[in-house]
């Protein structure tokens, strides 16, 4: 028996579903309307998130029917981790993916949801949702690159 916690023991391949449910961290970052640079290749972020993310929790409002409403979204598994580089740097999925463990901030580290809104991880207050766009082409007159990085230092967190 060990004292390290599931995400220090397991690969995500190994995690129960309650377990892999609870690395995600609440932050929408992963929900976000992307654009590629044609001629980089670099995945930009925007602030128009997903017309199912509830803009108040940072959670999808119905995450179990999510493809039913956006068919285009993307069910993460541990093999679907590795080819998805587009996911944040501070993603949960990525960081233990990576092999660098859970932020500070992480809810699982902290014991408090609301460490990830201190962390200034989370989208909330940030972002809108895609409905209020004519054609979500226009999330490109948005961006925001800052989405895709690691965040701020550590401290942040206290």
């Amino acid at each position: 028996m060990t004292d390290k916690p599931f995400w220090e023991t397991k690969s995500l391949a190994q995690m129960t579903p309650e377990e892999w449910e609870s690395l995600c961290d609440g932050c929408g970052r992963c929900c976000l309307v992307r654009f590629e640079d044609e001629e980089t290749g670099e995945v930009i972020p925007t602030r128009a998130a997903c017309r199912m993310l509830d803009l108040d929790l940072c959670r999808c409002k119905d995450y179990e029917n999510r493809r039913d409403h956006v068919p285009d979204c993307i069910k993460l598994t541990p093999q679907a981790v590795e080819h998805l580089s587009w996911m944040p740097k501070s993603c949960a999925y990525r960081r233990i993916h990576d092999g660098r463990g859970l932020a500070p901030w992480h809810p699982l580290i902290s014991g408090d949801p609301k460490s990830v809104d201190r962390a200034g991880m989370s989208v909330r207050g940030l972002v809108f949702s895609e409905t209020i766009l004519q054609d979500v082409e226009d999330a490109i007159d948005f961006p925001a690159p800052e989405f895709a990085e690691e965040g701020p230092a550590e401290e942040a967190v206290k």
